[in-house]
């Protein structure tokens, strides 16, 4: 079974609450219909139930119907959301009545939703910007204990099983940081293993890769993955991870021998992170288009709770798939 079917399977067995904000949006409706056929998860869709009722009817999606939806127009817990929101963000200014207007927004109501306890995840995207959806998540969930720093990994499923855990890798930060310091990428390695453990149900093996390996090379690039790896230990001690790898050491066992003695990831790492959103971002697409890897993300990582960030993009397929990841993101 790979790692999709074993996350697909956690999911149904253990059904999970997930909003979608954008609820109306043709291909967020036929995935929700898809997912509710499946019994994958509990889906919630913010928007107009008349708009989406009957564009649930003109496409057949008969599994529309067990959807909760949510119009922020006339619901009665408003006020409670709009209190709520007033709350969090009164010390920065925001009054009552601002709070009532913005609530309404799907994609703050959507994180209201998960702070009030009445959801257990989101995914949005389809139509917004990674901005607009991330914004709300950061205000009103703000991030994890000991975290500062969101980012972004990506599921690499590739076809060269002797590599990672049996061809399944976690890369990151490919998708949010440009430039992290070096105290953002230890976060960042600590981070990407717990997303390897909960959704590749394994145990991570870390590689701070660059373009050096253990001092092969002196330059301040270099100094902060070093010093990175020493604060990601310092963070998480008990987790396996090394560096400063290149990216043959950290996978390839022969070189990983050679260059990194006695290492417990050089040549068996299954999580890379990479010193800068550049090389991360270039490193999956390059894998991605070179060996027929299937990229899966970006899966946001370091929010108090799971919330998702769609390609505008995307395809129905996509979707389903990130509810499912962020499925198993909320059950920890």
């Amino acid at each position: 079974m790979d790692i999709l079917e074993k996350m697909r399977q956690r999911a149904k067995a253990n059904l999970q609450r997930i909003v979608l904000p954008e609820g109306d949006e043709p291909r967020t409706l036929e995935a929700a219909n898809q997912l509710l056929k499946e019994k994958i998860a509990k889906i919630i869709l913010i928007g107009n139930p008349d708009t989406i009722n009957k564009m649930a009817e003109e496409k057949g999606f008969e599994y529309i119907s067990e959807a909760l939806i949510f119009d922020p127009e006339t619901n009665e817990s408003m006020p409670m959301y709009a209190e709520l929101l007033y709350n969090i963000r009164k010390s920065k200014g925001m009054t009552l009545e601002e709070a009532a207007t913005l609530a309404k927004n799907p994609l703050y109501l959507g994180c209201l939703m998960i702070k009030n306890g009445d959801a257990d995840g989101e995914l949005a995207g389809a139509r917004n910007t990674t901005g607009n959806t991330i914004r709300p998540a950061f205000q009103i969930l703000k991030t994890k204990p000991g975290v500062s720093v969101v980012s972004g990994a990506f599921l690499m499923l590739t076809p060269a099983t002797q590599l990672g855990e049996n061809g399944f890798l976690v890369f990151a930060d490919c998708a949010v940081n440009p430039c992290p310091t070096a105290e953002e990428l230890a976060q960042i390695a600590v981070s990407t293993a717990e997303t390897a453990r909960v959704l590749g149900d394994m145990e991570p093996r870390v590689a701070m890769l660059s373009f050096s390996t253990k001092g092969s090379a002196k330059h301040e690039l270099v100094d902060k993955v070093t010093k990175a790896t020493e604060l990601a230990k310092e963070l998480a001690p008990e987790l396996m991870i090394d560096g400063e790898l290149q990216a043959d050491a950290a996978l390839i066992a022969s070189v990983g021998e050679l260059k990194a003695p006695n290492s417990k990831v050089a040549g068996k790492a299954n999580v890379l992170v990479f010193p800068d959103l550049q090389a991360g971002n270039i490193g999956y697409k390059l894998v991605e288009r070179f060996s027929g890897a299937q990229a899966i993300g970006p899966i946001l990582q370091g929010i108090a709770a799971p919330v998702n960030d769609l390609s505008r993009g995307c395809s129905v397929d996509d979707i389903v798939k990130m509810v499912i990841i962020t499925a198993n993101q909320a059950m920890g």
